[in-house]
């Protein structure tokens, strides 16, 4: 029920300013375990291809394109990919943070699951900066 609530909260009328500090910090925090699962999870299946495969690209694409399963797998998270570049293009420009790049290099490395975590975290974290601020 908390984390529901949890998740929902930024959903609802309240502004990140309005919420409460303490539930800030753990979507920060959720954040944070997601880079995590993120960064794992896809290399605990990728690793083992690569070492009995090698840097093989053909191969890749080919394994990745050869059913419509995995075809729906792939171009969604390219499409993903796209979108999640251009959202890190228009906020990070609008927050004017200055670490955006370094999201869009774990997406290229790792994928999505990392890339767009990573983002929300620095993002929150600037958020929460901006929250503090005493400035009017």
């Amino acid at each position: 029920m908390q984390l529901r609530r949890l998740l929902l909260s930024p959903l609802q009328s309240a502004t990140a300013a309005e919420l409460p500090i303490r539930s800030l910090m753990r979507v920060r925090h959720f954040y944070l375990c997601l880079c995590f699962l993120g960064a794992v999870l896809p290399y605990w299946q990728f690793v083992p291809w690569l070492v009995t495969h090698g840097f093989d690209l053909p191969l890749f694409f080919s394994e990745l394109f050869s059913t419509r399963i995995g075809a729906f797998f792939g171009l969604d998270v390219i499409i993903s990919s796209l979108v999640l570049f251009m959202f890190i293009a228009v906020e990070g420009r609008r927050l004017s943070i200055r670490t955006w790049c370094i999201s869009v290099v774990a997406s290229l490395a790792v994928g999505v699951s990392l890339g767009l975590p990573l983002f929300l975290y620095v993002r929150q974290l600037m958020l929460d900066a901006q929250s503090q601020d005493p400035r009017p």
